[in-house]
This record gives C-alpha cells, structure tokens and sequence, in this order.
C-alpha cells in the first residue's frame, strides 16, 4: 500500500476527499497536514481556531501534524517552510500526498511541481467533477458545514456563519462557485460519515479583516486567479467557539 498524507483544510471539499479515500484500497492514509498561522493559533485562510481542528482529528480518528507560518508569510519563505515540512515526511517514507482540489489548474500545477522536487506524488480525488454534483454529493452523505470566512468582495456578512444546505446554495449569486472552489468562502466540517462523533461548537462574533499587500506581486501568497483583477484582501470571518 502507498504510504499517504492528507492535507487537511477543515473544510467540506477536505471532508469528502477523505471520505473517498478512506475507501481507497490502495492507500495506507494515516496522517492528516494543516497549515496554521502561528501568531493566532488558527488555519490558514479559514481562521479556525486550532482547538477545533484537533477536534476534527480526535474525531475522526487520525493522527494531525501542523505546518506553522507567521502572518505576514511572502511566497520564498512559504516555499522554504513546506519544503522543510515535506522533507520529514519523505525520511517517514511517505510517497503520496491528497488534496482536495476541484478545477484550479494552476494551484495544481504549482502543487505537483512542489511535491515532484520532494518525489511525492500529488492524489486528487475530487478533480474535475461537477461542483454542483460535489456538493449534492456531499449533503447527501450526511456531512454538515457552516461557513467560516466569506470574500467581502463577493459575498456580504449574512453569508459568513452560515450552515451549507440547499438554501444557501439557492441564495449564492450566480457568479459564486457552490463549493467556493475560487475562494469566495471556507466552511468548518462538524459532522458526517468520516467523524465518529459530531464537534460542538458556538458561533462567535463576526469580524470584517482587511489585509495589507505586499508591494511585490510575486510575495502575495493568495491571488485571484483571473487575469487582470485585483487581489481580494478583505474577508467576513466568524469565530467559532469549542464547548
């Protein structure tokens, strides 16, 4: 069997990848990888507070490494910290590494070529299938999510602390992917078929962030994707409350 991490975001396109390849008989997956900001103890981009995170793992019943960066991380210094990261993983004899991408051709392309200079290879079990059958697939499963950041740029504060069902994917505007595969929001998964039992949870106060760009475009780690438009650096977030 292949010796296999998962990166794990704590989000719903996370949640269902694994819940395919822990049916995947040809993968030995016993460890999950997040990135957290280590000046705020919170996931990377989602804002979640790392005490839920453990949470999910306990719950789900794999073991969870961390991968720290500072807030303020350039590109240079997030390649430098992954690359050390992936390094011990290859000494643990770990050969295959999961995502849960969707259609991002060049976040793939950019993840591959990464874990090629390491000889890991990349497992993407969601790619290229239909969103909207992504997520039907996923509510259907039994999963259940709730919005934890939202770009301001797209989508209003009423979107953030939001659970995900078929209302809110009724209420998304047309120009939103439903399973936010652009960015345009990130969930916190408390529940479904991979966790033996649900995370309790409270919802927290809701805060508008604006960040600052660096002045090199090439230092700015998260990017639109189109050509010709410019960074989204405020998002809606929700803090979320263990019990």
């Amino acid at each position: 069997m292949k010796k296999t991490y998962f990166n794990w975001s704590s989000g719903k396109d996370s949640a269902l990848a694994l819940h395919k390849m822990l049916q995947n008989k040809e993968h030995n997956l016993d460890l999950l990888v997040t990135t957290t900001n280590k000046n705020f103890d919170r996931v990377s981009m989602h804002g979640l507070r790392k005490e839920l995170l453990f949470k999910q793992a306990d719950s789900i019943g794999i073991k969870l490494n961390t991968i720290e960066f500072p807030a303020d991380v350039t590109m240079d210094l997030y390649s430098e910290i992954m690359k050390t990261s992936m390094n011990s993983l290859v000494e643990k004899k770990y050969t295959h590494a999961v995502f849960g991408d969707i259609f991002l051709e060049d976040l793939k392309a950019y993840r591959d070529s990464k874990l090629a200079e390491v000889n890991i290879k990349g497992v993407y079990p969601l790619w290229k299938k239909d969103t909207k059958t992504l997520i039907k697939e996923f509510l259907d499963l039994g999963f259940k999510a709730i919005t934890v950041c939202v770009n301001a740029k797209l989508l209003g504060k009423e979107f953030v602390g939001r659970v995900i069902d078929e209302k809110f994917i009724n209420d998304l505007p047309e120009n939103v992917d439903v399973c936010g595969e652009n960015g345009e929001f990130h969930t916190f998964v408390y529940d479904g078929p991979i966790f033996n039992y649900p995370i309790d949870f409270s919802l927290g106060e809701k805060v508008l962030k604006t960040y600052t760009l660096h002045d090199k475009e090439e230092d700015n780690c998260h990017q639109q994707k189109e050509e010709n438009v410019n960074h989204d650096n405020s998002f809606w977030y929700c803090d979320l409350l263990s019990k």
